[in-house]
């Protein structure tokens, strides 16, 4: 069977959709998979370099990139029509006999069409209703969090009742962003002994950010227990992080995705709102402090198998995605005393094995 997975971005919402694709390929060892992906993240999917993958297979067989983002940009340029004809021609040519929509947008939809799979499978309500007309076949999803409900889809590609369990994920590794990641902690002087904590601090809209002053505040602590803060940001400018790391509280990290997975691998905590390199620590069993608000954590939270998550969020707090600026008041009330007591619960499991 050839099977393509249509799940363009971001990071988060990509890591979700890998323990089903981790079940798909314990559960169909044979079958070729195919993922049609924002090229931004194609290094959650395989690494730049062949030669350091060794005897790991690459998540997927074949990635198409779909570079969504410059169409926006210019979206009835020839170069863009040249770039949707050039992959929907390398899709076809993959013949795929399944195509897996896990976005569930008009966007996504249009892609898995292109791709001319003789089945074309999609939820009974996907997040933009639209999108549903364009699916041949659509799923009733009964789980709640976004995880479960990728593996519901691939399974009902597989013609099976019933759903697939999440399996754990293996990300891949990339020599040159490993070196890079012990350089970085070599620039900011790490010890040999010393253990760093990454806070992720912007999400996706700020009402999903927890405020900066509480981050000022918990990096202050952390430092005074003795661990080193190191705030990952999109650029070393972004001013939330510097005012984070203002009087050498923290050291701040602009990297690119390769990067960002050899770093977190070699933390041991991160804190942060719903956003993406939450998700990657999780993904990565590395332990995790997640403070959600607007949005759901039993539906959007950081859930992978063998993941060790303690998730925060005030009983105030409501569902609302609209991309607000300002804090949402119920994150707002999380405490600073509340993350470091669920830090130090982690910590102290992760020392007791």
């Amino acid at each position: 069977m050839r099977i393509l997975i249509v799940r363009v971005g971001a990071m988060g919402d990509i890591l979700h959709g890998l323990p089903a694709l981790a079940a798909l390929q314990k559960r169909c060892p044979d079958c070729f998979v195919g993922w049609a992906i924002e090229p931004h993240w194609k290094p959650l999917l395989a690494a730049a370099e062949a030669e350091t993958l060794g005897a790991q297979r690459p998540q997927v067989n074949r990635i198409h990139d779909v570079p969504t983002k410059l169409w926006k940009q210019r979206p009835f340029s020839l170069t863009t029509g040249l770039d949707i004809a050039r992959l929907r021609k390398e899709m076809k040519a993959e013949r795929y006999d399944v195509c897996v929509d896990l976005q569930g947008s008009i966007r996504s939809a249009i892609i898995g069409r292109l791709s001319g799979a003789a089945r074309f499978i999609g939820m009974e309500q996907p997040r933009e209703r639209a999108a549903r007309f364009l699916y041949h076949e659509r799923v009733a999803l009964r789980s709640e969090h976004v995880t479960t409900q990728a593996c519901e889809l691939v399974a009902s590609a597989l013609g099976k009742t019933g759903s697939l369990d999440p399996e754990a994920v293996v990300l891949p590794v990339e020599a040159v962003a490993e070196d890079w990641a012990e350089t970085f902690l070599r620039s900011i002087q790490m010890g040999a002994k010393e253990r760093f904590v990454l806070l992720a601090p912007t999400a996706g809209w700020g009402a999903k950010q927890w405020p900066t002053e509480s981050y000022r505040a918990l990096s202050e602590l952390l430092r005074v227990a003795g661990f080193r803060v190191v705030v990952n940001t999109v650029n070393s400018a972004e001013p939330i992080a510097c005012s984070i790391a203002e009087g050498g509280r923290a050291s701040i990290v602009a990297c690119g995705v390769s990067q960002l997975i050899a770093l977190t691998r070699r933390t041991v905590l991160v804190i942060g709102g719903d956003t993406g390199p939450v998700h990657l620590a999780a993904a990565l069993g590395r332990p995790v402090v997640a403070l959600f608000g607007p949005t759901d954590p039993r539906r959007n939270g950081p859930f992978f198998p063998g993941a060790r998550t303690e998730v925060l969020r005030h009983c105030t707090s409501v569902i609302d995605h609209r991309r607000h600026a300002e804090t949402e008041a119920g994150l707002a009330k999380i405490t600073v005393e509340e993350v470091v007591t669920a830090a130090m619960k982690l910590l102290e499991e992760r020392e007791n094995g």
